[in-house]
């Protein structure tokens, strides 16, 4: 353990912690530019320049540019769905914490960049049938945290419906896409709009008769 001019130690760093440091600031730097520059324009190269790491340590990091623009999308989906999860957790009645949600909707969901890096990274999986199974992977892995989270809401708030959240959540993630690529060709597009969807359907949801069961 090395020593400070005052004689105070410093910690050694590890191999494994000094490799997380660089993988954190490669994917921190790789994001900065996916989302100026868009996936086609940025190589590992100019990543690894800009971060200050050789484009070997890209490599010991990550297979490929493929796999490193998937780490940074699951980084920017784990940020919306805490973002979402944690405004219809807290306090206050529905319509309230809808109106929360509507705010940061047109905050969180409205940067077009975002949206033109999941449109131009989707395209890559019509010609990589390893990035289609893995955006197919996430796509069901967070419509099924929207289901669950539908289910929740439901639940606390008395609604009717829970048993069709897995199509609620569809097309909820449907209309989000949707409004994402039309302000991704024209910000001028509204996401205030996506607001008024969710609570349209909410609202749907409290007025929608019980499923009926079989009983014959």
């Amino acid at each position: 353990m090395s020593q400070t001019k005052d004689g105070k130690s410093i910690p050694k760093v590890s191999r494994v912690e000094r490799q997380a440091e660089t993988r954190k600031a490669l994917v921190a730097q790789a994001r900065t530019m996916f989302l100026n520059e868009g996936y086609a324009a940025t190589s590992l190269d100019k990543v690894a320049i800009e971060a200050g790491y050789s484009k070997g340590a890209v490599y010991s990091n990550f297979e490929g540019k493929e796999e490193l623009c998937l780490e940074v999308l699951d980084g920017i989906h784990r940020e919306k769905v805490r973002g979402v999860a944690k405004i219809f957790s807290g306090t206050g009645d529905l319509s309230s914490q809808l109106d929360v949600f509507a705010a940061w909707a047109q905050d969180e969901l409205a940067d077009p960049r975002w949206t033109r890096l999941e449109f131009e990274f989707a395209a890559v999986a019509g010609r990589n049938p390893w990035v289609a199974e893995q955006l197919a992977t996430r796509h069901r892995e967070i419509a099924e945290l929207v289901r669950l989270l539908v289910i929740d809401i439901s639940q606390r708030f008395g609604l009717r419906g829970v048993e069709y959240a897995g199509q609620t959540a569809t097309a909820l993630m449907s209309a989000g896409i949707g409004l994402g690529a039309l302000r991704s060709l024209d910000p001028k597009i509204d996401m205030n709009i996506f607001g008024l969807v969710v609570r349209s359907m909410i609202r749907a949801s409290s007025t929608m008769p019980e499923a009926q069961t079989e009983t014959e």
